[in-house]
């Protein structure tokens, strides 16, 4: 049982429970009531109660507490559930023990009462919550730690793992640019964590760290664990400063043998699309004289053409598990296939996961193994090309009158691309692992962890003799071109531990020690060739055709890097009152220079259950209230594996004096062996709390952060150095902010159910410094805006400011002739060739437009049961932050412009007469709110023995959307990042070419039998 589990941990003191935080309300307590003549109870003195307090099971309850309510005194039972306290006749006692239903008796003659706490539904007792190198029970917990586990993921199918999670934690951002299958998603813990290196937290897949995720079904993950701050994050080193990410997955259990099936199909539905001219509105524009264009008669719309309207996407798993007292298994298949709502844009994954778990040696030793692979079959050739048919001319075909192709060298025929080429990957993920304990002594546990893993992507893309891209090219026209490109990332990982338990009267102690060791090695060839005779070879073939310098491309790499590391933790609690953790690593990389291998990593953090206090005995309506402080450091080593190494490029190749023409080498990189790791230093502060009578639980944290030794590219002077540029530890950032989760059991009886969770945050980030003496630089830019005119990058943060600010020309209005104007620094209103640019802050008169990085994400889940059905609702918002409009910028400028254009560039923007501009004209407020989920689903309750469980569902996902802003859905604008492009798309900038929003159904099955 897991109560057993529970008490055999070690709750040898109060456990929480030496006073009525735990207790249930007075309408719901077992009271016992001895009966006693009042003229006995008043003649009555103190006398000692004994008796034994047992659970369902009649085993003694360690460390129950007991409290006589009339006179104030307490205490607990012993470790064999025996106690002892003095009462009068009349006098109430309480007993309370977590997990249990409290109970009271009022004392009569007797002096010996036994009692029989009863097992309460409101608390869980299964909330072990899996921590790096092992688990803690949740109230041992001391650092900032969130666990979702399967009642809690997305129901709307994912295409990445990381898509359950989504909205679930309170500090959490994952952030999707499109429903494309093929993209992946932005991930960001509590803010940016650094400038040019990873900004992903570190993902650890059933202890390998690094693990991937594409090997991860959502039907094989039974729980997430998300290690928020530096003090839980510190025992992973240099690859935890944007945090961790633990991921369980489903085991076998103790019983007959299972099977489960679950699936689902879905579909998708266009929600809006930009709004450009078609044809009516085309000639309309040209008959006003708004617009000086052609009209060539047709009247097309290749938009509609680019959807995959029939797509259906279906997933389907199947798992058999069992096991016996000795071992249990687990082996699941899964596939899948992703159609995009664009053509030519999808995905197939085929994948098998077994587990095996196994004890002998009389239990003293035990094996797990768990091996798995994917294979998956991309088509990457669709999904783009939207800017292409809707800014081109709607009265223009695609076609020749005689059928064939039309090409033009001014745009892309989307049709015939999607016809005449092939761009996809295929991809083959293995991972194995295994890990062996033994039981050395009973509070010694030695354990042996073993994994490796690998990860191999073949690339083949061919466009025909035919197609727009060979006909158009001018070194082989009219000749095929080929290209294929093949990756191997492999990795081990051995970590053997030393793990010690021991329990002494009210003190708990439990420590892990070990040692970690990481190959990576990662590997890669490509070839392209051009002007194939015919195309049947497609990229099969490469040398078919002769080698010319002009048409061939050819190249390869491999790199690898290692990382080794000692470890330990070490827990502490007295009483269940006191916690405290202590955290230690010590790691060495081969990234980092040669001066500057090792890292050292601490953490400290202590939790203290106020519940358990003597001044909070009757305080009923507070159930648990506990405090956490924790600080820790960790690392960033995500960067390129010869950043610290001097690297050669090839020169030309000259005729030396013997004779023989050879080929030079000369270094194309600066050396840096005091190049290190980003370092972050973490405060953390956080409440737990359950209240009124166990329906509200939740948690607050605040926290405040350093990052130092920033890693970034400076201008590095010749001499001494031999390049212009230097990879090296400059500056710092600083986050601060607060998280807020909460859970509330709004009703609960016998047919109907309501509960409601909300998960709340909001950080700021600053770049506190980016010079040092040695290297100066007071600001740094990114985010290119592209499309008409040299508009430059979008955002600039100086030392001091916030990180994700828009900085540009504030606009003053239109002159009468419809010219740009705009305010200088002195607030005057000038044109724009007086408009300062210069980047020192002193001159510029560029401005603070805005901030990309929204200030408050809040998301909140209500859940309904009535009888066999549930429904489940949930939304999402982002708060206080500005998007750039680029498509606005692009196509609501009729100035010189013979596109298609928006219609809002003859109504919106009709007053522009000039050319195009990045201002705050463009830049919109992108807050929203998003009934992003709803699911329904009906549980059948089927009389037979053969069928466990049958449930169907049906799910709608970005039903509705609210917002101000008038491009494309803001939900898909990248909010993760500082400056790294995902999916090719940039922190707050809205893209020209947006991959439709959709609203997506899906109807799903869950079969156990």
């Amino acid at each position: 049982m897991k109560i057993n589990l529970l008490k055999m941990m070690g709750l040898s003191a109060a456990v929480l429970l030496n006073s009525p935080v735990f207790s249930m309300s007075a309408n719901e307590e077992r009271a016992v009531t001895l009966k006693t003549p009042i003229s006995l109870r008043l003649a009555q003195a103190k006398k000692p109660i004994t008796g034994k307090v047992v659970d369902e099971t009649n085993t003694g309850i360690p460390g129950v507490g007991i409290k006589n309510v009339t006179s104030g005194k307490s205490t607990q039972t012993d470790a064999s559930g025996q106690y002892s306290i003095e009462a009068n006749s009349g006098d109430i006692i309480r007993f309370t023990y977590i997990g249990y239903d409290a109970q009271q008796i009022t004392v009569g003659q007797q002096n010996s009462v036994n009692i029989k706490l009863k097992p309460s539904a409101n608390t869980k007792l299964d909330d072990v919550v899996v921590v790096g190198y092992g688990t803690l029970k949740e109230k041992e917990i001391t650092s900032a730690i969130a666990k979702v586990d399967s009642t809690k993921f997305r129901q709307s199918g994912s295409r990445n793992p990381l898509d359950l999670l989504v909205g679930k934690v309170a500090g959490l951002q994952i952030s999707r640019n499109s429903s494309n299958p093929n993209d992946g998603v932005g991930v960001q813990l509590r803010g940016v964590t650094s400038l040019s290196g990873s900004a992903s937290p570190l993902i650890i897949i059933d202890g390998i760290p690094g693990g991937n995720l594409d090997l991860l079904q959502q039907d094989d993950i039974e729980s997430f664990s998300v290690l928020k701050d530096g003090s839980g994050a510190a025992i992973y080193g240099t690859r935890a400063n944007a945090g961790v990410i633990i991921v369980t997955t489903k085991k076998g259990k103790k019983g007959p043998a299972r099977f489960d099936y679950n699936a689902y199909v879905r579909t998708e539905t266009l929600v809006k699309r930009p709004d450009f001219m078609n044809a009516t509105e085309w000639r309309a524009r040209i008959a006003s004289g708004e617009y000086k264009v052609v009209d060539k008669g047709g009247d097309f719309d290749y938009f509609q053409d680019l959807i995959n309207k029939n797509n259906i996407s279906n997933n389907h798993n199947l798992a058999v598990s069992g096991g016996s007292d000795n071992s249990n298994y687990r082996v699941s298949a899964n596939y899948r296939e992703l159609q995009g709502f664009a053509k030519e844009n999808g995905r197939k994954e085929y994948g098998i996961r077994a587990s095996l778990t196994q004890k002998g040696f009389q239990d003293k030793l035990q094996a797990q193994f768990n091996v798995s692979t994917n294979f998956n079959n991309a088509n990457l050739l669709g999904g783009g090309g939207w800017e292409n048919v809707l800014t081109k001319n709607p009265t223009e075909s695609y076609f020749n009158p005689d059928g064939s192709y039309l090409f033009t060298r001014t745009i892309t025929n989307e049709l015939a691309r999607l016809e005449q080429e092939r761009y996809g990957v295929q991809q083959q993920t293995t991972s194995v692992d295994g890990k062996i304990d033994f039981e050395v002594l009973k509070d010694l546990k030695l354990s042996a962890f073993f994994a490796t893993q690998r990860n191999n992507r073949i690339w083949s893309e061919y466009r025909d003799r035919a197609s727009q891209n060979s006909v158009e090219n001018g070194d082989a026209p009219n000749g095929g071109y080929a290209a294929k490109t093949t990756e191997l990332n492999q990795n081990i990982n051995f970590e053997p531990t030393i793990e010690y338990t021991k329990t002494f009267g009210k003190h708990k102690i439990s420590g892990i020690g070990g040692y970690s060791f990481r190959r990576e090695t990662n590997e890669g060839f490509n070839a392209n060739n051009r002007g194939y005779l015919n195309d049947l070879f497609e990229d099969n073939n490469l040398g078919s055709v002769p080698v010319k310098v002009t048409t061939i491309g050819i190249g390869s790499f491999k790199n690898e890097n290692t990382l080794i590391a000692v470890f330990a933790r070490l827990n502490y609690s007295l009483n269940d009152k006191y916690f405290a953790q202590a955290i230690f690593r010590r790691e060495g990389s081969s990234k980092f220079g040669a001066n500057n291998k090792w890292a050292n990593f601490p953490a400290i953090s202590g939790g203290w259950n106020i519940t358990q206090e003597e001044f909070m005995k009757n305080v009923s309506w507070v159930n648990n209230l506990k405090l956490r402080v924790g600080y820790g450091e960790t690392g960033n080593s995500g960067m390129g594996n010869s950043e610290a190494l001097v690297t050669l490029s090839t020169g030309g190749i000259y005729l030396f004096p013997s004779g023989e023409y050879l080929q030079t080498y000369g270094p194309n990189k600066n050396p840096n062996p005091d190049l290190r790791w980003e370092t972050k230093q973490e405060t953390n502060i956080g409440v737990d709390f359950t209240i009124l009578n166990n329906k509200l639980t939740g948690s607050i944290d605040g926290y405040k952060r350093k990052i130092k030794n920033l890693i970034d590219r400076y201008t590095s002077p010749q001499p001494p150095f031999v390049t212009s540029e230097i990879t090296t530890n400059v500056g710092s950032l600083s986050s601060k902010g607060i998280e807020l989760s909460l859970s509330y059991a709004a009703i609960k009886n016998k047919d109907f159910s309501w509960s409601v969770d909300f998960a709340g945050s909001t950080t700021k980030n600053v770049l506190d410094s980016y010079s040092n003496s040695e290297y100066r630089r007071d600001m740094r830019t990114f985010g290119s805006i592209g499309g008409f005119g040299a508009l430059g990058d979008a955002f600039r943060t100086y030392e001091g400011r916030e990180i994700g600010e828009f900085w540009g020309k504030r606009f003053a209005g239109f002159s009468p002739d419809g010219k740009w104007t705009f305010f200088n620094r002195n607030n005057e209103v000038v044109t724009n060739a007086q408009i300062n640019t210069s980047v020192f802050r002193d001159q510029t008169d560029f401005a603070v437009l805005g901030n990309a990085v929204p200030k408050y994400y809040l998301s909140l889940t209500n859940n309904f049961t009535y009888k066999g059905f549930d429904l489940r609702v949930f939304l999402r918002s982002k708060l206080d932050f500005d998007v750039l409009n680029t498509m606005a910028i692009s196509y609501g400028n009729k100035n010189g412009a013979s596109t298609n254009l928006l219609n809002s560039a003859f109504t919106k923007y009709a007053d522009l007469k000039d050319t195009y501009m990045y201002t705050d004209y463009y830049l919109e407020s992108g807050s929203f709110l998003k009934l992003d989920e709803v699911t329904l689903g009906y549980t059948f309750k089927l009389k037979t023995k053969y069928i466990r469980t049958l449930r169907l569902n049906v799910t709608g996902q970005n039903l509705v959307t609210i917002t101000g802003y008038t491009g494309n859905d803001p939900d898909y604008i990248q909010d993760t990042g500082y400056g790294q492009l995902i999916n090719n798309r940039s922190l707050g900038i809205d893209t020209r070419s947006p991959y439709p929003a959709t609203r997506q159904f899906l109807f799903g099955v869950n079969f156990g039998f």
